[in-house]
């Protein structure tokens, strides 16, 4: 009896000593747990804070220390900044007749006391080809040389891990390209040079050069784009991004309140026109104007360096009744002849019994579009509107990431209809996402095709801030049916390669809209184009077996020429142009033995061709293996930056210590100029930020000019550097050995050590716990 008792007390209060056991065996694992971090914490703390200092090898500064202005990025330790490497850049252009050579030389600044590597993403003209780069380091000049994309990839990465001066240029896009600068050392400067050959613009008895100076930043939507393949092995499921590159050509933008300019630019363009000269003029800029001669001129920044913040433009016209209406230049390039023309068809009045017009408006009212640019648009729809005659039909798309349709379908034109729709217009404010490709294939849609009595357009005002320009140029081509598409750009730094490459494809032409008052200028300009015969049915001929480019001709508009590059084998022979004008027929013929002599002719040809190539894939005329064989080959043989080929150079000399660390700084770009950075970006906070300070009226004359400045004694002597033969090795390029991974910071082995000695831990206390566990008898 006392013996069960004894077991029925063990067996009640057995619980208690369980519980109590289970909590000390707790209370002595979290003891010894709490030993353990805080033994850690004392071991690998100095060495935790020496890997932050060393993973960036920066200098940590307050922005009461700095003496002048300067780009800070935000750091790890509150209140403290690193100072940012400083890009400076200078342009220079020659214009001989109808060709335009340009030398851009970029700047990099490394104000820090670490060893970097420099990312810059920058615009270029969508026509130009990109031929040279040389990079400047102290005396020595490395000249760069053509490879095939990837290949160059990997010469730049094996470089930048030997510690050698490296820099690489990449086409993003083919007004976009990237900079990379390897192993630029704590206060050096390493100069990059680019050049790049340009047509010259014609419109009427306009000439004109455009050189962009930033990156607009772009919509990409979200790659929610799904397919299903059911002959597949598995699922058969998959997803395409509409914006492959978006992270290569979203580069950071500051918030102009909060931070004063950067990358400043100075230009200077010598214009020897060919014809005596009347009015030049920079639409967007102050310049001063020097005139050597009658058909020449000296252009300069009047204030010297400016922010890179809107896109410069210059327009020049010819002495009253001096335009001229037939050009031929050539250029002998090995055994062959290199020919570009320029052939304005005559101006033809307007009849008073055209045809009517079928007219879609279609208006971005996107975040990107505000501030000045929504200002620009409307007042532009609204001339449009102006314009129409009682006979025309029209219809008002609108957008930004939804869309509305004014009416059901096109109506006439008259007064009610088209009060309503400029009150329509008026309301308009911008806010929302790009979603360009709806409104497009709304306005294309055409549900009175049969219907010849009326001609169709489509005039589509956009600054074409989009990231997926594929996706627009599919639906233009899939689409466009008898519609001929007008894009006009608005803003100051529109996307002029999607606009001109939407008007290529949809028969049309571009018209650019940078300030409030060219509005009633441009748009009048295009109207006029709208309301004149079109020379259709145009035809070329050359002697011989010339290859000729575009190789599809477009219609020509009111004071639009006929440019036809192409490489023949002699210049004997005429070249011959036919078409018609309304219902009329016109023809011209052009003596090849009578041509000028250009340069760069060569190279502005297989640009073209290399476009022709795109065209065609765009079209599905070609297949994408044969665009990229025929882009690949033009590119090699003639030197030239494309999507598959990049330029590369390399200093023989390794600069950077063994064991130092590189850290990469991707360079800002200025939010262009009337853009509001609330509307674009909402109210997220810029990725790289300056300290906030109240916003002053900024004077551009103090911006920080420190990367631009004395520019001219490097840009000659590098500019007297030859660029290298298509297919030549410079002696500076290392022989690639396959991707070495660069020898960037990071603390890797301390948390590694950590990640062993946890393991270790989380063992030791599974095995306690084990053993302090209690199973009721």
């Amino acid at each position: 009896m006392a013996i069960a008792t004894q077991i029925i007390a063990l067996r009640t209060v057995q619980p208690v000593l369980i519980a109590s056991l289970r909590i000390t065996a707790q209370l002595v694992i979290s003891a010894l747990l709490a030993l353990v971090i805080a033994f850690m914490t004392a071991l690998f703390a100095p060495a935790l804070a020496s890997g932050e200092a060393k993973l960036a090898g920066l200098r940590f500064v307050t922005p009461g220390e700095m003496k002048s202005g300067a780009l800070l990025l935000r750091s790890t330790q509150e209140g403290r900044y690193v100072e940012a490497p400083r890009l400076g850049t200078d342009v220079d252009l020659t214009v001989s007749g109808p060709t335009i050579r340009a030398r851009i030389t970029q700047v990099f600044h490394n104000p820090t006391d670490a060893w970097v590597e420099a990312v810059y993403v920058y615009p270029l003209p969508e026509g130009g080809a990109v031929d040279t780069m040389k990079m400047v380091i102290g005396d020595r000049i490395v000249v760069a040389t053509i490879k095939e994309r990837e290949q160059a990839k990997v010469i730049y990465e094996q470089a930048k891990a030997n510690g050698q001066k490296a820099a690489l240029v990449e086409q993003e896009r083919p007004n976009i390209f990237t900079n990379s600068v390897a192993n630029i050392g704590p206060g050096e400067t390493v100069l990059v040079q680019l050049e790049y050959q340009e047509p010259v613009h014609q419109s009427g008895d306009e000439f004109s050069l455009r050189v962009p100076l930033v990156v607009a930043p772009r919509y990409n939507p979200a790659p929610i784009v799904q397919s299903v393949d059911l002959r597949a092995e598995g699922q058969g499921w998959g997803s395409s991004d509409p914006v492959p590159d978006r992270d290569r050509i979203t580069p950071k933008v500051l918030d102009p309140r909060d931070n004063a300019p950067v990358n400043p630019v100075s230009i200077s363009i010598k214009l020897q026109a060919g014809f005596p000269l009347g009015e030049v003029k920079s639409h967007h800029h102050v310049v001063q104007v020097e005139s050597p001669a009658d058909s020449t001129r000296v252009i300069k920044l009047m204030e010297g360096p400016v922010p890179a913040d809107r896109d410069f433009e210059l327009t020049w016209k010819p002495v009253a009744g001096k335009t001229p209406s037939v050009g031929v230049f050539r250029e002998r390039i090995g055994n062959a002849d290199y020919l570009l023309t320029f052939i304005t068809p005559p101006s033809v009045a307007i009849s008073e019994d055209q045809r009517p017009r079928e007219i879609v408006f279609v208006i971005d009212n996107s975040g990107s579009m505000g501030g000045t640019s929504i200002v620009q648009a409307k007042a532009g729809l609204i001339y449009g509107l102006g314009r129409l005659r009682p006979t025309d039909r029209f219809n008002v798309i609108r957008f930004d990431h939804t869309m509305d349709v004014l009416y059901n379908a096109s109506v006439s034109a008259t007064p009610d209809n088209v009060a309503r729709a400029k009150a329509f217009v008026s309301a308009l404010q911008a806010q929302g996402g790009t979603e360009m490709i709806p409104p497009m294939r709304a306005a294309l849609a055409d549900s009175n095709r049969g219907d010849a009595s009326y001609l169709r357009q489509v005039v589509f005002l956009t600054d074409g801030a989009i990231g997926n320009k594929q996706q627009l140029f599919d639906t233009i081509a899939a689409m466009r049916g008898r519609s001929r598409v007008f894009m006009v750009g608005i803003g100051s730094a529109p996307n002029s390669y999607l606009m001109n490459r939407a008007a290529e494809l949809g028969r049309g032409t571009f018209t650019h809209i940078g300030s409030v008052e060219q509005v009633e200028e441009r748009m009048r300009g295009l109207f006029e184009k709208l309301e004149s015969p079109a020379v259709t049915n145009v035809s070329v001929s050359l002697p011989g077996d010339a290859d000729m480019t575009p190789a599809v001709l477009p219609d020509l508009y009111r004071g639009e020429p006929l440019v036809i590059a192409a490489r023949v084998a002699s210049l004997k022979g005429t070249l011959d142009v036919k078409g018609t004008i309304g219902d009329q027929p016109w023809s011209v013929s052009v003596p090849l033995g009578n041509a000028a002599e250009g340069k760069g002719l060569s190279k502005l040809w297989a640009r073209r061709k290399i476009a022709d190539a795109e065209v065609a894939r765009t079209m599905r005329q070609i297949g994408s293996d044969d665009a990229d064989k025929r882009i690949l080959t033009l590119a090699l043989e003639h030197h030239l930056v494309t999507r598959l080929t990049s330029l590369v150079a390399v200093d023989e000399t390794p600069s950077r210590p063994d064991g130092a660390k590189l850290s990469k700084a991707d360079l800002p770009l200025n939010l262009p100029a009337g853009w509001d950075f609330d509307k674009v970006f909402g109210d997220r906070t810029p990725a790289i930020d300056a300290p906030r300070t109240p916003a002053q009226p900024t004077d551009l004359r103090k911006a920080d000019t420190s990367g631009a400045v004395q520019l001219a004694s490097y840009s000659a002597a590098v500019a007297k550097q030859p660029a290298p033969a298509a297919g030549t090795r410079p002696s500076a390029t290392p022989k690639p050995q396959g991707v070495a991974l660069p020898k960037t910071a990071t603390d890797a082995e301390l948390r590694m050590m950590a990640g062993f000695i946890l393991l270790a831990m989380s063992l030791m206390l599974l095995v306690l716990r084990r053993r302090f566990r209690f199973s009721p008898a």
